[in-house]
């Protein structure tokens, strides 16, 4: 039985929506965040290697970059290994764009935490803290302890 009751992915959603609903005003959708957040994770991948990542088909990779090209979020430049193959980078905008959302996302963790007591809010954060250390050290070894568990759910 799930003692969370999923509400911490209930409570991403809603910020992810606070957030989806301010960059729309920059001229940005979801998808678009969405890459421009792998290429600031892997600078120089392949619209390929960005596809696989984001497990999106070749065309629709391709009208994304032009689109957050156009927009000034992303630059390609040739691969020195091949001269065929485009190495995709994020721009100075797109780095601004990443301080936008982390703003958005602290000023709605703000207002959400407000009706804590300082005690409760610095548990919180603490124990918070320590549940996202485990969950990154087990994404990091490639979900070995959860995996098994998952087996017949799909």
């Amino acid at each position: 039985m799930d003692v969370t009751k999923r509400q911490m992915t209930k409570i991403a959603r809603e910020v992810n929506k606070l957030v989806i609903r301010t960059m729309k005003e920059t001229g940005i959708g979801s998808g678009e965040l969405d890459l421009i957040h792998a290429v600031r994770h892997r600078p120089g991948a392949s619209q390929r290697e960005i596809g696989v990542q984001l497990n999106m088909d070749k065309g629709a990779v391709a009208r994304r970059v032009v689109s957050l090209e156009n927009k000034g979020y992303l630059v390609r430049r040739p691969s020195p290994e091949d001269g065929r193959a485009q190495m995709l980078f994020a721009t100075e905008k797109a780095e601004s764009l990443k301080c936008s959302k982390a703003a958005v996302e602290t000023a709605f963790y703000d207002w959400l935490l407000e009706e804590l007591t300082p005690e409760e809010r610095d548990t919180f954060a603490a124990l918070l803290d320590r549940l996202y250390r485990r969950a990154k050290a087990e994404s990091r070894g490639g979900f070995p302890c959860v995996s098994p568990r998952l087996e017949g759910l799909l």
